[in-house]
């Protein structure tokens, strides 16, 4: 197959590449695929993230339009290390570089759909009333955007994993180690995404904190410290 990522069809061809291409790339052009995966997520994740920041102001745009694809590249080179160990241990010889590479791909695959789910994110955003300075968390449509928000990023990502299932049915003895290897990355992935998500922050901030790109109440707490808190309120107070 001389299917090539450099051509001007390259997103569809990336988005309609069979399994047995996947391997040509990585075995023969490594960088080639690194590189527009790595293109690919800035682009799709950036445009989107731009968007989820646009309810508030351009400036948050901006910013939450960098944090989205840091977030994105910071867990596939962690998950990419972690997922190098893995892999083996559960029947499936994989070296380093093949994890980072896989793990790329199913993110480059998922910030390119998300960059397709912009326009109508942009839509939901332009209709959605606007965010003021008496909006709480408590807000309906402060809670809507955010759910729906969220939502297309599950969607993209769920899609994104399913692209990676035959890539590692290809490489695995069998399907049920492929499907077990797919099991521990969508767990490293919850678990260190989370908490980098966690950090950066790149979704809508409260209507009483100023924009920025950092904070020092980013630095507090833990993704899933603040999960377990507002799960025990949601209980304790029905009670």
């Amino acid at each position: 197959m001389n299917a090539t990522l450099l051509s001007p069809r390259a997103v569809e061809t990336f988005l309609h590449a069979a399994p047995e291409q996947f391997r040509v790339w990585l075995v023969r052009r490594p960088a080639m695929l690194v590189g527009f995966c790595v293109v690919a997520i800035i682009l799709g994740a950036g445009s989107y993230g731009a968007v989820m920041g646009a309810w508030r102001d351009s400036l948050q745009a901006l910013y939450t339009g960098i944090k989205l694809p840091l977030v994105i590249l910071m867990t596939a080179v962690g998950n990419g290390l972690l997922n190098g160990m893995l892999a083996p241990l559960l029947g499936l010889n994989l070296t380093f570089r093949q994890s980072l590479a896989a793990v790329l791909m199913s993110f480059a695959v998922t910030a390119l759909v998300l960059g397709a789910l912009s326009p109508v994110a942009w839509f939901i955003v332009w209709n959605t009333p606007p965010l003021t300075a008496g909006t709480t968390l408590a807000a309906t449509e402060y809670a809507f955007l955010q759910l729906t928000l969220a939502v297309f990023v599950a969607l993209a990502g769920v899609i994104g994993n399913l692209r990676l299932l035959p890539l590692l049915r290809e490489w695995a003895s069998s399907a049920a180690v492929a499907r077990n290897v797919l099991l521990a990355w969508l767990a490293g992935n919850l678990f260190l995404g989370s908490q980098i998500s966690w950090v950066l922050r790149p979704f809508i901030w409260e209507a009483n904190r100023p924009v920025e790109f950092t904070g020092q109440a980013s630095f507090h707490g833990s993704f899933f410290e603040t999960v377990w808190a507002a799960a025990q309120r949601l209980i304790f107070s029905n009670l």
